[in-house]
């Protein structure tokens, strides 16, 4: 038997490699899917002063129990224009028992500083629970600023897609139609309760890392995809933190739609979608400006 994640990491991989994209397993939850094609070497990339860069490196964290083929539409994204991607699967687990996600986290810290990776610029693309663990990752860079500063400057932009905003509530909606979809209303309640149960274990971890998020030591400019109809997300909460982060001094851009779908904005509005998506890659000055997506 086999996990969803690593089953959809492994059929990513075989669909990447048929495509000229070759599938290097880290870990069973982080795979590295480099573009070998001759034109996504190291590029030469407008004001950087130097006529070549590594590079840049895509840290992707797709959406619980997402699938492949949903996935590849995004990498392919990446890959035409001129990123390797690393995607990083989250797990059930680490969201109920948040200490292993900050382990997770710290794990993932480690892989990003290596010496494979150390030097490649970094863009962030999180869709749902992939924001909550790549806040796990914030919540170290905070806690070790002087540590953690050279890998918070090699992120160039961040994007998040569907983030959960809101109450507990909307976390265990979100539980609901993720694990067993058919029982949503049985898991959401048990989630209540286990929540409330395991308080301190739990809802003050989620505090917290709500609080770092308002504050994240990235500083990078941002994007956000989301819509009104979203049951995970407070749409006016994420509003209202677009608008703190800003007050931060952080360049921020949305697309907010009135009905979308949950981690499908781009199935839902592909032009809108690409158009943002493209305009906001190019101002970061990470990617050639000939790449095309």
């Amino acid at each position: 038997m086999c996990y969803e994640s690593s089953c959809s990491a492994a059929m990513l991989g075989r669909a990447a490699i048929s495509s000229g994209v070759t599938a290097h397993k880290i870990s069973r939850t982080v795979t590295l899917f480099c573009n070998d094609t001759p034109t996504s070497s190291a590029t030469s990339i407008p004001g950087s002063g130097s006529a070549q860069q590594p590079k840049p490196l895509l840290l992707l964290l797709p959406w619980l129990g997402s699938r492949p083929q949903a996935v590849s539409k995004y990498c392919d994204i990446y890959f035409r224009t001129g990123f390797d991607v690393l995607m990083v699967e989250s797990e059930v687990s680490l969201f109920l028992w948040p200490r292993w996600g900050l382990e997770y986290g710290a794990r993932l810290l480690d892989i990003l500083e290596s010496e494979r990776f150390s030097q490649r610029p970094l863009l962030v693309h999180a869709f749902s629970i992939g924001g909550y663990t790549f806040t796990q990752l914030m919540i170290h860079m905070a806690q070790d600023r002087q540590r953690y500063q050279g890998l918070t400057q090699r992120i160039h932009g961040q994007i998040y897609d569907s983030l959960v905003m809101g109450s507990v509530e909307r976390m265990a909606v979100g539980l609901g139609k993720t694990i067993v979809p058919r029982f949503e209303g049985l898991v959401r309640r048990l989630s209540l309760l286990y929540f409330r149960t395991f308080k301190q274990q739990t809802l003050d971890y989620f505090n917290a890392a709500i609080n770092v998020f308002w504050n994240s030591p990235v500083t990078a400019p941002a994007l956000f995809y989301f819509c009104d109809n979203d049951a995970l997300c407070d749409a006016e909460g994420m509003e209202e933190m677009i608008a703190y982060w800003q007050e931060r001094g952080v360049t921020v851009q949305k697309l907010r739609w009135k009905e979308s779908i949950h981690a499908g904005h781009l199935r839902a509005h592909p032009q809108e979608y690409l158009s943002l998506l493209d305009s906001f890659l190019h101002s970061l000055s990470i990617v050639p400006l000939k790449a095309k997506m």
